[in-house]
């Protein structure tokens, strides 16, 4: 069960215009699940993601922290990566296999408490940004026959298309796995679409979901039966669903004043670009002191320097795509003190160099 807003008609996409949390990807407001079973998936297989881990800030004394959250960006990078060393195009189906309510917590242990299969859906959407989700979840019933659909888009249509099948197919197959643990391994979707192209082999596809699923569609939706979504709940329990839910309302809260604080500041620091403004002077713009500043960074799992460099690497990559601009040019915008501070930053970001990671990045948008 996915976990953000109350059901919407399975027809309408989420509004683009009104996205859950935050609109800036260097923002760290994502809680870390996909992350952790990434981790473990590859730890099966052999594979140590640690250093991809370290590469963008995240060691594995970070990873244990229950208030650790991180930006798209970073979740993006070490997904990229994985995919790499695996050569596993299905990789998102197996994490999204491994996964289990637990790791969810509160929000978990409301689904499980709560009354229909159907309910605990739109429960999950509705406050999808305390599950982990890297994906914009929407759900309601289709007019034509009453089915109960759940759609799945990306947060930026522009994402990578490996990182993009991955978290597509983390969705739909952490939904079915969920499923299938709370109301009975009998459980099977209707059908499962996804909007990108067929995978060179669809039959871990078919293995995973027992259902006919269609590759190209207009959107990735998984549509489920009337009966299915009327299965009720073997926890189900009215007063502790409800007592959870009050703490989940004010968990999200508190989320949405820290997701508002990181993006007030990222947009600060972007629009001063060249020019960094410093600790002292963010705290008087808002009207606070430097330590209560820092420890509301904290709660977020951030620092002010940590957003800076996520603000910096951002416009690095995004004038780095301008041919016109010399190295010279890019680390005088980018607020770099000369082309050598930039060439290590670029280094220690993508493990490259600028010249190299232009290269790539064009080569990738052609």
């Amino acid at each position: 069960m996915p976990p953000a807003s109350p059901a919407s008609p399975a027809s309408r996409a989420p509004d683009p215009a009104k996205p859950p949390g935050t609109s800036r990807s260097t923002s760290a407001t994502i809680q870390p699940n996909i992350l952790w079973y990434l981790v473990a998936v590859a730890d099966e297989r052999g594979l140590d993601l640690r250093p991809q881990l370290e590469q963008v800030g995240l060691d594995e004394t970070v990873m244990r922290s229950g208030a650790l959250r991180v930006s798209y960006r970073q979740g993006s990078a070490v997904i990229r990566r994985a995919l790499e060393l695996t050569g596993d195009e299905h990789l998102g189906l197996r994490v999204g296999a491994a996964q289990h309510l637990t790791a969810w917590g509160l929000l978990g242990f409301a689904l499980m408490a709560d009354d229909t299969l159907r309910h605990a859906i739109e429960t999950g959407v509705r406050y999808q940004n305390l599950s982990g989700a890297m994906v914009v979840w929407s759900a309601g019933v289709a007019e034509e026959d009453g089915a109960f659909v759940l759609r799945a888009d990306l947060p930026d249509p522009a994402m990578d298309p490996a990182v993009a099948v991955f978290l597509s197919e983390e969705a739909f197959a952490s939904v079915v796995t969920l499923s299938r643990l709370t109301v009975g391994p009998a459980f099977t979707p209707r059908a499962v679409e996804f909007a990108c192209p067929p995978p060179r082999r669809s039959e871990p596809y078919g293995a995973l979901f027992g259902c006919p699923v269609r590759f190209g569609a207009p959107a990735n939706r998984m549509v489920i039966d009337p009966a299915w979504a009327r299965a009720r709940m073997p926890g189900r329990d009215p007063v502790t669903y409800a007592s959870t839910l009050e703490l989940l309302d004010a968990q999200l809260a508190a989320r949405r004043d820290q997701q508002d604080l990181l993006e007030v500041l990222e947009i600060s620091v972007a629009q001063s670009l060249p020019a960094i403004p410093s600790f002292a002077e963010q705290a008087r713009r808002h009207a606070t002191s430097e330590r209560t500043l820092r420890r509301r960074l904290a709660d977020c799992g951030t620092t002010y320097e940590a957003l800076v460099e996520g603000v910096r690497r951002e416009r690095v990559e995004q004038l780095l795509l301008r041919p016109e601009l010399t190295l010279r040019d890019i680390a005088r915008r980018a607020g770099f003190s000369d082309e050598r501070a930039l060439r290590r930053a670029v280094r220690r970001w993508h493990g490259t160099s600028p010249v190299q990671l232009r290269e790539r990045m064009r080569t990738e948008r052609r």
